[in-house]
């Protein structure tokens, strides 16, 4: 299959990047972050999650911040809502849109929430059913899609069942997490080929981490069997959980990076990602995890291009 021609990016470190770094931010500097990546083009921008401060405090008043950004209207604000009490914040907060997660590996799922896979999907019932009847789209997560800390192999089909019921209790998209990173290509293309059976491909996500330094081109490979939508964290913000000091997720700047190599359209500005990355680092005091960013990017100035004349050849 040809690559698409359009793909977007679903900018998750406000939430899946934030919520992993040891510092708490104010609120403030949480605002300002989600306002300069929706000004460098960005139309999904995954911006707080509503769950138990006590579980997760870097989440804490996602509703101030959903309240104090400033509102681009091309760009959809999400945020993560795993109960009708978060629901019911959300909605209060103003969100455009909701998820809900759930994992492929019944260990993750018993370590992560407390729960079996189905019991957590019976706890989306009614916060799909509420979503919905509020005009919300809802988006579903499914964690340990490439493999799992506890178990190790997750099958291609479990995972594909697992989309399937998200699908029709009405998600619109399923995205498919490698948490853990140790996906590879040929893995990554029997996955796709597995949940495509079930669920149309232009509804799946790839939220890839690059842990093993493999996200790249797991995401090369997703995108020649056309998925057309992948998660990011601006400068690669977030770590894993699940192995101490290694990369988390794969940094938005190395995507768009690499789709603009590819000549595929995004509207995003790679400049201005580089720039609020930086921003950000600073914030948390640390360094980017984004390679492009590392590397001393600068766009390429009309005079670069120009091949030199003989003269100048001859010097």
């Amino acid at each position: 299959m040809a690559l698409p021609k359009q793909v977007q990016i679903v900018e998750v470190g406000p939430r899946d990047g934030l919520q992993n770094e040891p510092l708490n931010l104010p609120d403030s500097v949480k605002i300002e972050f989600i306002n300069r990546l929706s000004a460098s083009g960005l139309t999904h921008i995954e911006s707080g999650s509503f769950v138990s401060p006590e579980w997760v405090p870097q989440m804490t008043n996602s509703t101030e911040v959903f309240k104090g950004i400033t509102r681009n209207p091309a760009t959809v604000y999400s945020a993560l809502t795993p109960n009708l009490t978060g629901l019911h914040a959300a909605i209060d907060a103003g969100v455009d849109q909701v998820a809900v997660f759930t994992a492929a590996s019944e260990r993750f799922s018993e370590k992560n929430i407390n729960c079996s896979i189905a019991e957590s999907i019976r706890r989306f019932e009614p916060v799909l059913q509420i979503a919905l009847d509020q005009g919300l789209k809802v988006r579903g997560y499914i964690s340990c899609a490439l493999g799992c800390p506890y178990q190790g192999h997750v099958p291609p089909k479990s995972v594909a069942k697992i989309a399937s019921q998200l699908y029709q209790m009405g998600c619109y998209e399923i995205s498919l997490g490698d948490t853990i990173g140790t996906g590879t290509p040929q893995k990554a293309i029997e996955l796709i080929n597995a949940v495509s059976e079930q669920v149309p491909v232009q509804r799946l996500a790839a939220h890839f981490h690059d842990t093993y330094g493999q996200a790249l081109v797991n995401l090369y490979a997703v995108l020649t069997m056309g998925v057309r939508t992948i998660d990011s964290s601006v400068a690669g913000l977030g770590g894993c959980p699940y192995a101490p000091g290694a990369a988390g997720n794969v940094a938005s700047e190395d995507v768009l990076y690499l789709l603009n190599g590819l000549g595929i359209e995004t509207g995003i500005s790679l400049d201005k990602l580089i720039e609020t990355g930086d921003f950000i680092c600073h914030q948390l005091q640390r360094p980017s995890g984004s390679k492009v960013a590392l590397s001393g990017y600068r766009k390429p100035k009309r005079s670069d291009l120009v091949m030199p004349g003989r003269a100048q050849l001859d010097k």
